[in-house]
């Protein structure tokens, strides 16, 4: 199982940004644009798997090329697909597999969170918005976290 996950967003020219997706085994890179709501869409398909949802996705548009996550759980498992499509619209059966790994909900919520807590540190509130046009998603990565320790809480408690 990958335990060394790292995900990392990176704000580019304005309304711009890089994600990169890398553990031991592979990395890629995935560019988002502001058209779409990506971060809060990715953040919130994390936190529906961590509340016990099976297939939540997330995708980022890069005008036209699209990425898509797929994020299946199998038991407190997960397993990650991120297509690379020539189009939004497209199938999945129309992407290329560009990254993959399979690990505990704990290290995929852990990493996410992590992610942007650095995003946060890194830009600030303001700088973020400045750079991508949009407000941090300080609700959806509040929510994901909340989530993540309710999760992580010891039965009985």
């Amino acid at each position: 199982m990958t335990s060394d996950l790292r995900i990392a967003w990176t704000l580019g020219s304005h309304g711009w940004a890089d994600c990169t997706v890398e553990d031991h085994r592979a990395k890629a890179e995935l560019t988002a644009s502001h058209i779409t709501h990506a971060p809060e869409d990715f953040l919130t398909a994390v936190a529906r798997l961590v509340a016990g949802g099976t297939e939540p996705r997330a995708q980022f548009e890069a005008e036209p090329t699209a990425y898509r996550w797929i994020l299946r759980r199998e038991d407190e498992d997960i397993r990650i697909r991120v297509l690379e499509l020539r189009a939004s619209g497209d199938h999945d059966t129309e992407g290329t597999g560009i990254w993959s790994g399979r690990l505990g909900i704990d290290q995929l919520a852990r990493a996410v969170i992590r992610c942007f807590d650095e995003v946060a540190q890194t830009y600030g509130e303001s700088g973020y918005r400045g750079k991508w046009g949009e407000h941090f998603p300080r609700t959806e990565l509040e929510a994901l976290r909340h989530l993540w320790r309710t999760h992580r809480r010891p039965e009985g408690m």
